[in-house]
């Protein structure tokens, strides 16, 4: 008894060769089968609609594809404007320093010498801080919220010390 293909209305001597195309019922099902392909990506004026829109990707001007969840990249002055405001971070750090162990003398007689030192620690450490604290939690967020944050933390970090009783108030 034969099965399989001898079955076929047409049947020709050669057909079991391997370097043949499958038959159109295995061509359907691996056809119907999940592919693990390279993501969709579509260039920039075309738009995806539809069921499993949103994972399709954009195809950028110089060649790369962006996915959806990926981050975008920071422009030039996104990189430059945080430099800057490091920069401001790392200053502010010394000035902590230097303000900070120019009033240890006048606090001894305010708070405990234990209190002093948590407290002069905590505000050299602070900038670092926020700056990390922010940088770290704004990475999905707009470059204008990053930005507002660490501008918002130069406001408020300011090392009076410094400024009061520093190389300025003398």
């Amino acid at each position: 008894m034969s099965t399989g293909r001898d079955d076929d209305a047409l049947s020709w001597d050669g057909d079991d060769d391997p370097t043949l195309v499958a038959p159109r019922r295995e061509r359907r099902a691996e056809a119907s089968a999940p592919r693990d392909a390279e993501p969709v990506a579509l260039p920039e004026g075309f738009a995806a609609v539809g069921r499993g829109s949103a994972e399709v990707g954009r195809i950028e001007a110089d060649g790369s594809v962006v996915m959806p969840g990926d981050p975008a990249p920071m422009s030039s002055a996104v990189l430059v404007t945080l430099g800057i405001i490091a920069g401001v971070f790392l200053l502010f750090t010394v000035g902590w320093i230097v303000g900070g162990s120019r009033l240890q003398g006048t606090a001894d007689f305010l708070v405990s010498a234990v209190g002093y030192r948590f407290a002069f620690w905590l505000a050299v450490a602070a900038p670092a801080l926020w700056f990390l604290t922010v940088y770290l939690l704004t990475r999905t967020a707009k470059s204008w919220v990053r930005v507002v944050w660490l501008v918002a933390g130069l406001a408020l970090l300011v090392p009076w010390p410094f400024i009061m009783v520093g190389a300025v108030g003398q």
